[in-house]
């Protein structure tokens, strides 16, 4: 009786045991899906703010057009972003970074309905840095037109044309900063995808 005793007592403790330590480990599945998921949300708020940025940048450059009220028999003073091949370049390159990051909202929305998928995370990884480097280029060559319609260069014979066409300047100006907003957004979806890649 004293060893059925025995066993009666070791068998409700085991099962004790095992009852308090199930839902330890589903508690620290869930957090740890819980994480991913909060990455996964952010890094879709933070798309929706790079396209809107990326938008504003092409919007605002193909839209600057000015044309001085004074003109010649001859001759007419205008200012347009197609005069120059550096601001085409960078209209048709953020045209496409705009629609890159439309075409990857439906991958974010998978992250976040799958947050342990590390496969869209990867897609996404690799094409947000192909994306990152074309709109840093054309937000940087337009950056260094900006620079001389502001300034000019005396070496070159290149005169400082602000002054005359404000509008226009400021424009491009506009549109050179919305770029760069963008590749500050890419650089955070770009941490954001290598950390949770990291910590699946």
């Amino acid at each position: 009786m004293r060893s059925g005793d025995s066993t009666t007592i070791d068998v409700p403790e085991s099962s004790a045991i095992a009852k308090g330590k199930a839902p330890l480990i589903a508690v620290a599945k869930q957090e740890k899906g819980g994480w991913k998921r909060g990455v996964a949300i952010f890094d879709f708020i933070l798309r929706l703010g790079a396209i809107v940025a990326a938008l504003a940048a092409v919007s605002t450059m193909g839209t600057s057009d000015e044309t001085l009220p004074f003109f010649t028999q001859f001759f007419q003073f205008q200012a347009s972003y197609d005069d120059l091949p550096t601001f085409q370049f960078f209209v048709i390159a953020m045209a496409i970074v705009s629609g890159y990051l439309v075409l990857s909202l439906p991958f974010s929305i998978v992250s976040i309905v799958r947050p342990h998928a590390a496969a869209p995370r990867l897609l996404l990884l690799i094409l947000d840095t192909v994306a990152l480097t074309l709109n840093t280029s054309a937000g940087a060559a337009a950056a260094a037109i900006v620079y001389l319609a502001h300034n000019g260069n005396p070496n070159t014979n290149w005169l400082a044309i602000c002054q005359q066409f404000g509008d226009f300047c400021q424009k491009v100006s506009g549109a050179v900063v919305a770029s760069f907003v963008s590749v500050v957004v890419f650089m955070f979806l770009i941490l954001l995808s290598a950390l949770a890649i990291r910590k699946a």
